[in-house]
C-alpha cells in the first residue's frame, strides 16, 4: 500500500506562486514512515558523566533493593496473597490506599514541578526506558564497535564475524532482560526462593509467565524500539508542552551565535568568513538518541539528555571557540531577556508538592498500628435478656498492622451501665484482619432515646501502647 500523498509545499526562499510563475511543485509526504535505525555516536562530557552515575545508581537500586532486609523484613516487597506491602521497614495494607494515592500525587507534582523548571530532565536522566536503553547501547558499542563500525557491519554481507557479533549482542541483551524480569518478579515473590524455585522448576506458572514477559519487554523496548517508545508510546512527550513556558530551562541551540553555519578551517575567525560559530559538523545529530537536529528548535522528541551539549562543547574547544553554543537555556535568555526562576505555576506546583509531602509524612508518623471498624448487627434492632437488660450485637474488625503479634483489650463506654458480655481480650497475629463478634448489654432505664451513642475502646500495653476509640450506636426501647 502506498502511504504517500501529494501535498503542495512552497519554497520559503521563493516568492509565492502567481499565475505568471506557475504552480508550486507537489512533493510527497510520508504519513507512515518505517523506523530508520539510529546509530548513536559515543561522547564524553559533563552531562554524560552525570548520566553515567545516575544510570548505574538507579540500576544498582533496582537490582539490589529486593535483596536487602531490615530486621528480617524485606526492604521492598509486595506480598499480594497476604495483601502486605513492605516499604523501607514499614508494612502497609490495602486499607491504607489513601497513602498510595498520596505517593502517586507526590510523584505527579514532583514531575510537574521539575518540568516547569528544567524541562524533560526526568526523561534524560532517570526514566527507566532511558536507563535501560543506554545500557543496551553500551553493550552494543562494546560488541560491535563505534558508530562507523556498526554502520559498516550492518551494510556488510553475512559472514561468520558478523553473525558472531550479532549473536553475542542479542545474547547479552536477553541476559540483561532476563535479569530484569527475574528482579521485577522478585519484588512480588521472595527473590531467594524465586531463584531456587525457577531453577528446580517448582515455581508457579504465573512466575514463569511474568519473568518471560518482562524479559521480552525489556529486550524489545530497550533493544529494538528504543526512541519509538519515547516518541509514540510515552504520553509525557505529548503533554509536556503544557508545563513549558518561556522561562523553562531546556536544551537549546543559540541561532544568533551559530548562524549562518558552515565549514571552515580550525581556529579560523568565523566573523571574517561571514559565518556563525556552528561549523555544521552534525555531531549534535550523530549523538542524539532520538535522531533529531537540535538546531531545528524545540521538538517534542527531545528528551533533554544533553548529549548534544557535550558533543558541541567538545567541537567548540577544538575550534578554540567559547562553549555553550548548545546549552541549557530559556527562550527569554536566547532572546536577551531576563528569565524568571520562580513563576506562578512553579510556585503552585511547588506548594502543592510540599503540602502533599507534609500530609503523607504526617499520616505515616501518626499511623496507628491497628485499624478498628465496628459495625452493628443489622439482623435485629435489639433483644431483651432474661435479666431485663437490653442487648445489642456488634462485629468488631481488628487489623494488626504491626510486625508482631498483639493482644488487645476491648471495653465499652459512653452509656451508663453498658457492659461487654463477650470476651474482651483478643490476640491478633501480625497482618491479620480479624472479625470479633461482640455483645453489649445495658439497663433500659439508662436509655433516654431509642438510639444512644456508645464508644468502643481498643487498647494494648507493651513497648508500643495503643489506644483507639470507635463510635457506634446502641438501640433499645425508650425509657
Amino acid at each position: 500500500m502506498n502511504n504517500q500523498i501529494p501535498v503542495t509545499q512552497i519554497d520559503p526562499e521563493n516568492e509565492p506562486p502567481t499565475p505568471g510563475h506557475g504552480a508550486a511543485k507537489a512533493q510527497p509526504v510520508e504519513l507512515y514512515a518505517s523506523r530508520e535505525k539510529i546509530y548513536v555516536r559515543n561522547v564524553e562530557g559533563f552531562y554524560q558523566h552525570i548520566r553515567r552515575y545516575s544510570l548505574w545508581g538507579l540500576m544498582g537500586m533496582y537490582f539490589l533493593f529486593c535483596w536487602i532486609t531490615i530486621n528480617g523484613e524485606p526492604l521492598l516487597y509486595f506480598n499480594l496473597p497476604a495483601r502486605e506491602f513492605h516499604l523501607f521497614g514499614g508494612v502497609f495494607y490495602p486499607q491504607e490506599f489513601i497513602l498510595l494515592t498520596g505517593f502517586l500525587i507526590i510523584a505527579a507534582f514532583g514531575l510537574f514541578f521539575i518540568t516547569t523548571l528544567f524541562g524533560r530532565v526526568w526523561c534524560g536522566y532517570t526514566c527507566p526506558q532511558t536507563v535501560w536503553t543506554f545500557v543496551f547501547m553500551w553493550i552494543e558499542e562494546r560488541v560491535e564497535g563505534s558508530r562507523n563500525q556498526r554502520m559498516k557491519l550492518d551494510k556488510a554481507p553475512p559472514s561468520a564475524a558478523k553473525i558472531g557479533k550479532k549473536s553475542l549482542k542479542h545474547a547479552l541483551w536477553l541476559l540483561v532482560g532476563l535479569a530484569t524480569g527475574i528482579t521485577f518478579v522478585g519484588y512480588f515473590y521472595p527473590i531467594r526462593d524465586l531463584l531456587v524455585d525457577l531453577a528446580t522448576l517448582e515455581a508457579g506458572g504465573w512466575a514463569y509467565f511474568w519473568v518471560f514477559f518482562f524479559t521480552l519487554a525489556t529486550y524489545g523496548n530497550a533493544g529494538w524500539m528504543r526512541e519509538q517508545v519515547c516518541l509514540y508510546m510515552c504520553p509525557y512527550a505529548r503533554f509536556q508542552s503544557v508545563m513549558f513556558d518561556r522561562n523553562t530551562m531546556m536544551v537549546t541551540y543559540d541561532p544568533a551565535r551559530g548562524e549562518p553555519r558552515g565549514s571552515r578551517k580550525k581556529q579560523s575567525d568565523p566573523r571574517e568568513l561571514g559565518l556563525g560559530d556552528c561549523i555544521d559538523c552534525d555531531m549534535c545529530v550523530q549523538v542524539c538518541p532520538t535522531g533529531i537536529d537540535i538546531r531545528d528548535g524545540l521538538q517534542y522528541e527531545c528528551i533533554s539528555c544533553a548529549l548534544c551539549i557535550d558533543a558541541c562543547d567538545d567541537v567548540m574547544k577544538k575550534m578554540n571557540y567559547p562553549t555553550g553554543l548548545i546549552r541549557y537555556a530559556t527562550e527569554n535568555e536566547l532572546e536577551g531577556r531576563p528569565s524568571k526562576f520562580l513563576r506562578f505555576r512553579t510556585v503552585g506546583y511547588g506548594a502543592a508538592l510540599l503540602l502533599m509531602i507534609a500530609a503523607v509524612a504526617f499520616t505515616i508518623v501518626n499511623r496507628s498500628p491497628i485499624d478498628v471498624e465496628v459495625s452493628r448487627d443489622r439482623g435485629g434492632l435489639y433483644r431483651m435478656t432474661g435479666q431485663g437488660l437490653v442487648e445489642n450485637s456488634y462485629t468488631v474488625k481488628l487489623m494488626n498492622k504491626s510486625l508482631e503479634e498483639r493482644t488487645f483489650e476491648l471495653t465499652v463506654g459512653g452509656l451508663e451501665g453498658a457492659e461487654l458480655v463477650t470476651n474482651g481480650r483478643v490476640t491478633v497475629a501480625p497482618g491479620e484482619n480479624r472479625a470479633v463478634p461482640t455483645v453489649v448489654t445495658a439497663p433500659p432505664e439508662s436509655l433516654d432515646e431509642s438510639r444512644e451513642n456508645i464508644v468502643f475502646t481498643i487498647s494494648s500495653d507493651g513497648d508500643d501502647p495503643v489506644r483507639v476509640e470507635s463510635n457506634s450506636s446502641f438501640i433499645g426501647p425508650v425509657n
